[in-house]
């Protein structure tokens, strides 16, 4: 068995493209484009890259972006206030915050303070319950989120089926375990204190990670036809890798998303569609 891959750098072409479509019917019927602010606090090289790769996303979709930055010493009535700005700004439709902030300043001054409505990245605390209950106006993680347009666009069909989410981070693990279980799968998480974890994976028909650890699922971790879903991103030599072996998955597994050109390329996909989604709320539908 050789299995497909679920390619996310091409799905994220074609939902760019559809995109850009959305954007000008928004324009045309609102006589402006909907637009994201990211923050960032101090000059992380990697926070960087990802905020530069947002910004190509918006532009080439025809969005608005707008970067905020502060130093890495910025106090925390600096960022409250830069926060509350923008809540108040009418063409900020979406804010991220980079994480992780510096130590100084905890991740609860963000979530204390940002907008619910523009929290397009999904990690204010009333999202996160929404999510929790299914309510149908939520913000989901982006990466996450991302990963479940995988499945949906590849016609997975998740009902009935026993999925195994390998992580439990409030950014991926633990919102992908609740996503896949809005879809009816019966859904397992398992962590580092797992007793047997190759045992609990080999009982996945969709077999999830977001350990960060490099190549950690092995190819006889996998039941064979299982779909796999690889949210790692790991540094090797000069290569980036997954937390899958994807070579061994690929024998055992009948789908499998790649590191890299999976489910990280749906990420920023994800943040665009969430942003729309924040305008037309914000414009009234």
């Amino acid at each position: 068995m050789t299995a497909e891959i679920l390619d996310g750098r091409a799905l994220s072409r074609t939902i760019a493209e559809e995109i850009a479509q959305q954007v000008q019917a928004f324009q045309s019927a609102h006589g402006r484009v909907p637009g994201i602010a990211v923050v960032q606090v101090g000059e992380d090289p990697a926070s960087a890259w990802y905020v530069r790769q947002i910004e190509r996303s918006f532009k080439r979709a025809g969005m608005e972006f707008a970067l905020h930055t502060l130093p890495a010493d910025a106090q925390a009535e600096d960022l409250v206030g830069l926060l509350k700005k923008l809540n108040a700004d009418e063409r900020t439709n979406g804010i991220i915050v980079q994480m992780p902030l510096p130590e100084h300043l905890p991740q609860t001054l963000v979530t204390d303070i940002l907008d619910p409505r523009k929290d397009v990245d999904g990690i204010h605390p009333i999202n996160a319950g929404k999510l929790m209950q299914g309510a149908p106006d939520y913000f989901a993680p982006a990466t996450p989120a991302g990963g479940m347009e995988i499945l949906k666009r590849y016609h997975i069909d998740l009902k009935g089926k026993r999925a195994v989410m390998v992580g439990r981070s409030n950014i991926v693990g633990r919102p992908m375990a609740l996503l896949m279980l809005h879809q009816h799968a019966t859904v397992t998480i398992c962590h580092s204190r797992t007793v047997d974890l190759p045992a609990r994976c080999r009982e996945a028909d969709i077999l999830v990670a977001a350990i960060g650890k490099a190549k950690m699922i092995t190819g006889d971790m996998i039941k064979p036809g299982a779909v796999v879903v690889d949210f790692g991103v790991n540094v090797v030599g000069d290569s980036i890798v997954g937390d899958v072996d994807t070579e061994a998955a690929m024998e055992v597994a009948s789908y499998v998303t790649p590191v890299p050109g999976g489910t990280g390329p749906m990420t920023n996909i994800m943040l665009m569609l969430n942003t729309l989604e924040a305008a037309r709320r914000q414009a009234g539908g």
